[in-house]
């Protein structure tokens, strides 16, 4: 699933080519065509991201909200564009007068909705702080932690926690700060917070600025290469049996409220 950072960089990139023009929308799926025409043709004002969840404005006071899911991704063009493929859900084209024009489809989300301001309030208002919006509040998602038991490797995923946090940045961050996945919120110190935080942050702009996660640090950036071949190294994150980058202990897999955990038994205390 698409973390925090793609959000944010979908939503720069379709307020730069979209907002301030009208922007026609359709559904050549059809599943959001009623949607869609209640903000075809207005002006779209601006669009922002919130954890997982990107928030197209409109004039009408009208907002979409989309949530990509496990399957949900926008696909890019200039216009004109050409016959829809697939299952597109909602297509969007910018004023055919910008050159060049832009456009983007979107095939397979989760949630893809026209929403009223109390609704938008309202799903802004179960999400915790996100690490990506100018202030966030780290001492909001602090409260909730140290208050658990819950291990922290499932307060870090639950997005009333801290928005925008998946799978990789919880591995990742739990690894960079010597962290057990195991580790109650409880037993976590203000400090550690403090640390972690300052962290993600950091490692979250990253994302949005080059497109992709970089979480390994450049002392530690050698050995056998990314779980995949277009991603940069990982320390813990699909490397299950592998040594550890920095320690040489075999990185351990489990999986933790439905979702795959990794984690190196050595570097990471309880």
């Amino acid at each position: 699933m698409p973390e925090g950072h793609t959000l944010h960089r979908l939503a720069r990139l379709h307020h730069q080519r979209l907002a301030g023009g009208v922007v026609r929308v359709s559904s050549p799926q059809g599943k959001f065509a009623a949607g869609a025409a209640r903000v075809d043709g207005h002006l779209l004002t601006r669009a922002e991201a919130w954890g997982k969840h990107l928030l197209h404005h409109y004039d009408s006071g009208l907002v979409v909200h989309v949530h990509l899911g496990l399957y949900g991704k926008f696909t890019e063009s200039e216009l004109p564009m050409g016959e829809p493929i697939g299952q597109v859900r909602m297509r969007m084209l910018g004023a055919p007068d910008e050159q060049p024009g832009f456009g983007t489809d979107l095939r397979g989300p989760t949630a893809c909705e026209v929403l009223l301001a109390p609704e938008v309030s309202a799903l802004t208002d179960r999400l915790g702080p996100d690490p990506l919006r100018r202030g966030a509040d780290r001492d909001r998602a602090w409260q909730r932690i140290h208050r658990s038991r819950r291990p922290i490797g499932a307060l870090l995923m639950d997005q009333q926690v801290v928005a925008g946090v998946g799978n990789v940045y919880r591995a990742e961050l739990l690894f960079r700060h010597h962290v057990s996945p195991y580790r109650p919120g409880t037993a976590l110190s203000a400090d550690e917070w403090d640390a972690m935080w300052v962290d993600l942050v950091a490692l979250m702009k990253v994302g949005v600025r080059v497109g992709k996660m970089v979480v390994v640090r450049p002392e530690d950036d050698h050995g056998e290469p990314s779980y995949a071949p277009d991603r940069p190294r990982t320390y813990v994150y699909r490397r299950q049996g592998a040594p550890c980058r920095v320690c040489g202990t075999p990185v351990a897999h489990a999986v933790m409220q439905a979702r795959n955990l990794f984690w190196c038994p050595t570097c990471q205390v309880d």
